[in-house]
């Protein structure tokens, strides 16, 4: 365990997920702070990498400062903000019907998009607690119409201090179900999420490591960008979970506090 300790503690960047490594919903989870102060105080470069789409990266180190932790915004990067990114390339100036929350919608603007709940050139999905049938049938009749799919995570559930909740691709599915169009998902695994904060630390894939706590987005990214990963186990994918996966992460640890030895 120490080997695997002093691998993971050499690289000089970190890229973690945040739900279920960070904390779970409004808690944080225990040795995190430790492990942020070990960060800043040996110079390392990190990124919090999230698949969540509801918040901005300044509500995101406002959220984190009512943890107790004092995180510059420069330190997060969303799955809103690479949908944002992906969707300027692919139709500069187009226009969005957005079903997510106020960190989505901001992130489609700053982006040059404008809101079209007539005939948007895109259906963007994320996380959101006001979705209703309305919401989805409007979505429905405008891809029937030709508005293209696009989800901004393929997370079936996420972890919360009361347990697991649907995520992402759950609540998108209703949709893809009815319209028989797959949504296309930005957020990890795709590796074009991890080329992004690649390029924010402006570093190579051998001198970083990917942390996160489910093997199906976070751990898979990692594999698929040829990082190094590191599982830990306080958040969707446990121990025995493992076994059905046909891909390993390198390291599988308890929780963040043990790569400097809590």
């Amino acid at each position: 365990m120490e080997n695997k300790i002093h691998q993971i503690a050499e690289k000089k960047n970190f890229i973690c997920d945040m739900d279920g490594v960070i904390y779970h919903g409004n808690r944080l989870i225990p040795k995190v702070k430790e492990f942020v102060t070990w960060l800043e105080e040996s110079g390392k470069n990190y990124l919090f990498l999230t698949n969540s789409s509801e918040r901005s990266p300044r509500e995101l180190a406002q959220k984190l400062s009512r943890l107790g932790l004092n995180v510059g915004e420069e330190h997060f990067y969303t799955s809103a903000l690479a949908t944002a990114s992906f969707l300027k390339g692919q139709c500069p100036n187009g226009s969005v019907y957005v079903i997510g929350e106020p960190g989505l919608v901001n992130a489609l603007y700053d982006a040059g998009f404008s809101m079209n709940d007539v005939n948007p050139d895109y259906v963007v999905f994320g996380e959101t607690r006001s979705l209703n049938y309305e919401k989805i049938e409007k979505a429905v009749k405008m891809v029937f119409k030709g508005a293209k799919l696009i989800g901004t995570n393929p997370d079936l559930t996420g972890p919360t201090e009361d347990g697991i909740v649907p995520a992402c691709k759950s609540l998108i599915s209703s949709i893809e179900l009815t319209t028989g169009r797959e949504a296309y998902f930005v957020g990890k695994p795709n590796p074009l999420m991890m080329r992004h904060a690649l390029k924010k630390l402006n570093c190579s894939r051998v001198d970083a490591v990917m942390i996160g706590d489910r093997m199906d987005t976070d751990i898979l990214a990692g594999l698929e960008s040829e990082l190094d990963t590191v599982l830990v186990l306080t958040g969707v994918t446990k121990k025995e979970d493992l076994v059905k996966f046909p891909y390993q992460p390198k390291f599988v640890l308890n929780d963040i506090g043990e790569i400097i030895g809590l």
